[in-house]
This record gives structure tokens, sequence and C-alpha cells, in this order.
């Protein structure tokens, strides 16, 4: 039986935020923060399938999917983990799981640095935080942080375009696994995208390099909290190859690991297992965290 989605939209910190959510609102709690270039969309179905037992929670961040695009707001994964703990709180969870994808693994990790003890468990699905193990398509990345801030934001905001986020969402998926997954989601989040929300990803991205060292932070925390962690990974990702997956066992031997046929938006295409998984995790995690199998 598949959960009933609710559209929601409220004001935290000043701004307006759109949300989907699923579920009961007295059942533990499943936060889904969401990857570029896409929004909470991306969870529909999976929130669909896990809502009969999980309240799911899944916000659009400021200048992105529904969400307002204000003038004045902090657009880096400090200024998210900030509107996404206040979501929470205003929500009244307080303790949770965190399905950390793309972008939002490292909103989501900065936010458990934060609050470890909130934290109840971890599912992470194409998240990288080792830059050793980082796939061949960041070379256009790094080539564009080798060029400086000016030349190197023209060269990103080129691939901000419907053209790019196309190329972000079939990432080298095979053609098979190509035709499942919808042009909707390349169509929809092109036609969000205004000029100020086109600046605000250019420089987003450009940011990434200084995010590369955070992964150490990340890393630590995974060492010292050990939350449950549970690797849900599509290979098929010129961005976050198999590599990238692997690489967290040297931190967390025990967690558990499943490569999947697919690629960086598994949901798309691997969506039956990635939730016979996830049900199998959540229902191992204690009582009062997560209800019993």
């Amino acid at each position: 039986m598949r959960a009933e989605v609710r559209h929601r939209t409220t004001v935290v910190n000043g701004v307006e935020i759109f949300f989907r959510e699923a579920g009961p609102s007295d059942a533990p709690a499943i936060v889904l923060p969401h990857g570029y270039p896409c929004s909470s969309y991306e969870f529909r179905r999976y929130m669909e399938a896990l809502g009969d037992r999980w309240r799911m929670l899944a916000p659009d961040f400021p200048g992105s999917g529904l969400s307002a695009t204000p003038e004045h707001f902090r657009y880096d994964f400090d200024g998210f983990a900030d509107i996404l703990e206040a979501f929470l709180d205003q929500q009244g969870v307080q303790r949770f799981v965190l399905y950390l994808h793309d972008f939002g693994t490292w909103i989501g990790l900065r936010l458990a640095m934060r609050r470890p003890e909130r934290i109840a468990g971890l599912i992470i699905q194409n998240g990288d935080i080792y830059e050793d193990a980082m796939g061949p398509k960041y070379a256009g990345l790094r080539g564009a942080w080798e060029k400086g801030e000016e030349a190197g934001l023209a060269q990103i905001r080129e691939a901000v375009s419907l053209d790019g986020f196309k190329e972000e969402f079939l990432n080298e998926v095979r053609p098979d696994l190509a035709r499942r997954i919808p042009p909707d989601l390349w169509h929809l989040h092109w036609a969000l995208t205004t000029d100020r929300r086109r600046e605000i990803y250019a420089r987003t991205i450009f940011d990434l390099k200084q995010n590369l060292a955070w992964f150490p932070r990340y890393q630590a925390y995974l060492r010292e909290h050990a939350p449950p962690l549970l690797i849900l990974w599509g290979p098929q990702d010129g961005y976050m190859p198999e590599a990238s997956a692997r690489a967290y066992l040297r931190d967390r031997p025990d967690a558990e690991l499943h490569l999947l046929d697919a690629g960086h938006w598994l949901l798309e295409t691997s969506l039956d297992e990635a939730v016979s998984l996830s049900r199998a995790f959540l229902a191992r995690l204690r009582q009062p965290v997560m209800p019993a199998a």
C-alpha cells in the first residue's frame, strides 16, 4: 500500500519553504535533504513506499524546487544546514534517520556533526566524502577551480543549463537504465531555474572546492559517533563510482554496503530494491527510535 504524500508550505527563519511529508506525524522520522540539480521531487516515490510506518520529511532548500529564493540567504552548505535544523525544530522532530544523497550528504553531515545525539541512523546514497576516490567527471570541475573565480564561474554557468541538467541526471548509466529515468527530472527543474538561481547554483558548485576540506571532518564524525550506517550505491556514476562507496568502509568497516545495478539517481531505476533494503535496516534500529519489524 502506498502512503499519501502531502505537499505543504511553511516559513522558516523568514523563508518560505515547500516540503513533502508522508506518514503519521507521531511516527519515527526519516529526513531527506535533496541534491543538485533536484528538489524533494527526487524522493516522491520513496516517501510513498515507506510512509506507511515512518514520518518522511523532504524540504526544498531555498533557491530550489518550490521554495523561495530570498536575496539575503547564506547559499552554502552551512546555510542550508542551518535552515534544515530550524525546519526540523519547527516540525518538532528531535531524533531522526538521515537519508543522504549528492549535495544533501554534505548538508546533512554538517547538521549531524552539530547535533550527533539527534541522529538515529544514516542511509547514504551516492554522496562522496573521500577525495582520493572521486570519479573522473570531477576533472572538469577541477579545471574550473584552477582557472580562478571569474573564469571558473563562467565555465560552470555554461553547465547550468537544460542540457547540463540532463547530463547530471543521466550521468553515464547504461542506455537501458537511461530510458527509465524520466525526462521530467531535467525539464521540471530547469523550468524552475531563474537567472538568480542559475547564479546561486554556479557559485555553490564553484565553492565545492572549499567543501573538500570538510571531507576529513565528515570521516571523523562517522568514526567517532558511529551511527548505524546503510550505504546504497549506484556505481554507474561518473562522479561517484564504486570506489567512492567502498571508501566508507575505511572508517566504518561495519557499515552495510549494497552496490545496485544503477547510477547516481537510483531511486528512479532501483526503487523496489532500495525500499526493501531500507525497510530491513530501519527495522533493526532499536526502540523507541524505530518501530519493531
